[in-house]
């Protein structure tokens, strides 16, 4: 059984996608950190990247192009700064050289050495393939898949299933909800107890903490980014940032300086219901923005979705609960990051293979199980409002305008956050042995609906609002 971590789940990265932009550029180090174990590597003159299915069909769109530049440069989507990406960029065009893995130049064309492929490959909407030319004229080639949320691999699921000794063991092997229910019932402990004893496998407690706090730092450090910065979206959909003139409404009138006192402010504003809404939507909203222009943002559990966690996570902190600390913050990463786990597991959380419901609807449910794991409910009700939340975003197509992940996607995290909150109030006000469809059924039924579902509604820009709005429209 694979294991998956909390923190593969939770990726810091640059938008505007987790599939389209992180993967490829994730895929392109790793396949230098292949070559790099070859004594040949040095000897590489050229490189070229092929992008297929969705990737090229949205790929520009999504800055998969860039990405493949910045990945096959040696950047790191963590740390690099912002303000440098367009200077790599403009330095590779305009010299027709790429420093490969960072370390020397190989000739990269961008309009020729990176070509879009409409056709799909076998295994996943996302493939790519990495070519390198050698000084001998013989070349050499690798495959990968960009399966969403940041994830690549080389071989199908299937292969990866039958050579289980590659993975790590967790101490408790989680593959569904009812797997979780059990051990937690067992072993007398939370779902986030049972997930930071899989985590402690991996890690010390001290670097747990230490990387959950970034992870958190990042989320909040990208909503206050997003509601002080205004002006308009890159892409050419000419999308207006709305996260700053709602925010410039709700503020309250005490001074700041830095994220942590930011939300210290908020605090102390009005928390009426329509200000609560609002607010959340404004959180939600601020994070999209800032990814899609090519910001730093967590994969929550993909960029397309990286609002809703961060503004559900917010909501509790600034209305709900006034004292909360970075254990409720730990708390919640972990139980949202198991959820996340089950869905990718049990179904996919890749909108070129789901539609959005493998984004928004899995990110709702992540955030719905984390909400009502702060609000003391128990691990039944915390299954089940995870369960309503991925219950009422089933078909949820993916089709953004152009391409980009502006329209519809920014407004879909807001309203995947108020569908969490919503999920978690109705599950902490029922009795879960009344519930008629456990989490492992609605997992089941998004995966039947995602094979069922026409491709072109699988982020393809070839159906819905990508074919019913025009850019000459906007």
């Amino acid at each position: 059984m694979e294991c998956i971590s909390v923190f593969d789940m939770l990726k810091i990265g640059i938008g505007p996608s987790s599939s389209h932009t992180l993967g490829p550029w994730r895929a392109a180090e790793r396949w230098i950190a292949e070559l790099k174990e070859e004594d040949s590597f040095n000897d590489i003159t050229a490189v070229h990247a092929d992008l297929y299915g969705s990737l090229s069909l949205t790929g520009k769109g999504h800055a998969t192009d860039l990405a493949v530049v910045l990945g096959l440069s040696g950047k790191d989507p963590e740390y690099i700064p912002i303000e440098e990406i367009p200077e790599v960029i403009s330095e590779v065009k305009s010299s027709k050289k790429i420093q490969f893995g960072g370390i020397y130049a190989v000739d990269f064309d961008m309009n020729s050495h990176i070509v879009f492929h409409k056709e799909f490959l076998p295994f996943h909407a996302n493939g790519m393939r990495f070519t390198a030319t050698y000084t001998n004229g013989k070349t050499c080639s690798e495959t990968f898949y960009s399966i969403g949320g940041g994830f690549v691999v080389k071989e199908e699921r299937i292969s990866a299933k039958e050579n289980r000794k590659a993975f790590k063991q967790f101490p408790f092997q989680v593959e569904n909800g009812a797997q979780l229910q059990e051990y937690c019932n067992r072993e007398n402990k939370t779902i986030w107890e049972i997930v930071l004893e899989n985590e402690k496998s991996l890690r010390d407690e001290e670097t747990i903490d230490r990387e959950l706090l970034r992870i958190w730092n990042t989320m909040l450090e990208c909503m206050y980014i997003g509601c002080h910065t205004e002006g308009t979206l890159p892409g050419g959909l000419q999308v207006r940032r709305r996260a700053y003139d709602s925010y410039q409404k709700l503020k309250g009138t005490l001074p700041y300086n830095t994220p942590r006192e930011w939300l210290e402010t908020i605090r102390d504003t009005e928390v009426k219901f329509r200000q609560i809404l609002k607010w959340v939507s404004c959180f939600a909203l601020s994070v999209n923005e800032v990814n899609a222009s090519l910001g730093r943002v967590v994969t929550a559990p993909t960029n397309g979705s990286a609002g809703v966690i961060p503004a559900v996570l917010m909501y509790y902190m600034v209305i709900e609960n006034h004292d909360a600390d970075f254990e409720d913050v730990k708390r919640f990463l972990l139980v949202a990051g198991e959820i996340g786990s089950i869905f990718k597991k049990g179904a996919t959380i890749s909108a070129a293979m789901g539609g959005c419901q493998a984004e928004i609807g899995v990110s709702s449910a992540m955030a719905a199980a984390g909400l009502t794991a702060l609000s003391g409910g128990s691990t039944e009700q915390i299954l089940m409002a995870a369960e309503i939340a991925m219950e009422h975003h089933l078909g949820l197509t993916c089709d953004p305008i152009g391409g980009l992940v502006q329209v519809p996607c920014i407004e879909r995290n807001a309203m995947g956050a108020i569908k969490a909150i919503n999920a978690a109030e109705l599950a902490m006000d029922s009795d879960p042995k009344h519930a008629k469809v456990p989490l492992d059924k609605v997992v089941n039924t998004m995966w039947e609906t995602a094979k069922d579902m026409n491709s072109k509604y699988k982020e393809t820009s070839e159906g819905g609002l990508a074919v019913g709005v025009f850019l000459s429209d906007c």
